[in-house]
């Protein structure tokens, strides 16, 4: 076998990688998730750096991942996301007055943030973009965390960006979709064409994940939708739902359902009210939270454009046994992770 990487992401939940081999058809050759005990972490950010590098060595041991090189995904809710417009110039040039020209953007002082600039396209001597900010605190502690147990940082990723980009080969280069990974506490919305992210939100919303429940010790109760999925036959197929769903909503729904499809709503009409924005032909729903009873339903009753379920068999082929359950689907993004790395 060749060279591989692996995609990794800490949340408050669990520690969850994917390694693939490096070439022109990158497969999924191994991956895992390993459990976190309480006020372990926080979505990518680091709180008990002992408790997750236990966690880290067994993830790579139960695994057997053969690579110690990763490309870290971060989704916290305090990295800011933004469209951000300037005077173009060289990229070296720019990284370095980036710090002096957001400040007052950020929450943190710049001397603080780990910045990023996504360049989108350019009028003039105008460059149009997105702006990306971290607290360098939380991304050195994971780092670090790392480097107790010997794996290699090699790059720090927008989650959403690996979303955008896993999901590029669903839809043809012109059409403009919305790739959407439900998860424990965050649900992250990218907007794109042809694999290149024109518009990001990170939306803080706890879901009744069944990784929630485990954590909360709530006892487990078997999931209705997507059945083909959590009985492993659903990798690959892509279940189609109508952009308007039968019936009505149950009452009852679980926590955080309603608020969800109501942001998630909102969320799509700002950017299709934007003068510029060409209109969704389409929105992928992954991660573990698309498992969750009422999801699907109410996304389908708030939402005019066509859903799409994704599970990880849908975008990599496999050389190991397929994931099954949310798994399958909290897979997506991070196999999107290190396909960043892979296309270098």
């Amino acid at each position: 076998m060749g060279k591989t990487i692996v995609g990794l992401e800490v949340t408050e939940e669990s520690v969850r990688a994917a390694e693939i081999s490096l070439g022109r058809k990158p497969q999924l050759v191994a991956y895992g998730e390993v459990p976190l005990p309480p006020e372990a972490a926080r979505d990518s950010e680091v709180l008990d750096s002992g408790a997750v590098a236990v966690a880290l060595r067994q993830l790579w041991t139960g695994a057997k991942f053969r690579s110690k090189d990763a490309v870290l995904g971060v989704a916290s809710r305090r990295i800011l996301v933004r469209e951000y417009t300037t005077q173009a110039m060289r990229p070296d040039l720019l990284r370095e007055a980036l710090p002096y020209q957001v400040q007052d953007l950020l929450p943190v002082p710049a001397s603080q943030a780990v910045l990023d600039f996504f360049p989108l396209s350019q009028d003039g001597d105008q460059v149009s973009g997105l702006l990306v900010a971290a607290v360098s605190e939380n991304i050195e502690q994971i780092i670090s965390t790392l480097a107790k147990v010997k794996v290699r940082a090699q790059a720090v990723d927008l989650a959403a960006f690996g979303l955008a980009r896993v999901t590029a080969p669903l839809a043809s280069p012109e059409e403009t979709v919305a790739t959407v990974s439900i998860g424990d506490h965050t649900t992250q919305v990218v907007i794109s064409r042809g694999g290149v992210p024109l518009f990001v939100r990170l939306l803080p919303i706890d879901v009744a994940t069944a990784a929630t429940r485990r954590h909360n010790a709530e006892a487990i109760e078997p999931e209705l939708e997507l059945a083909a999925v959590a009985a492993g036959n659903g990798a690959g197929t892509g279940l189609t739902v109508p952009s308007r769903t039968r019936g009505s909503i149950r009452a009852a729904t679980p926590p955080g359902v309603s608020d969800l499809a109501a942001r998630l709503r909102s969320t799509l009409a700002f950017f299709g009210s934007r003068a510029a924005s060409a209109p969704l032909s389409r929105v992928f729903v992954t991660g573990a939270g698309a498992a969750v009873e009422g999801i699907l339903p109410a996304l389908g009753a708030a939402i005019d454009t066509p859903m799409t379920i994704v599970s990880v068999g849908d975008v990599i082929s496999m050389s190991t046994p397929p994931p099954a359950g949310e798994v399958a689907l909290n897979l997506v993004g991070t196999v999107g992770i290190a396909l960043g790395e892979a296309g270098k």
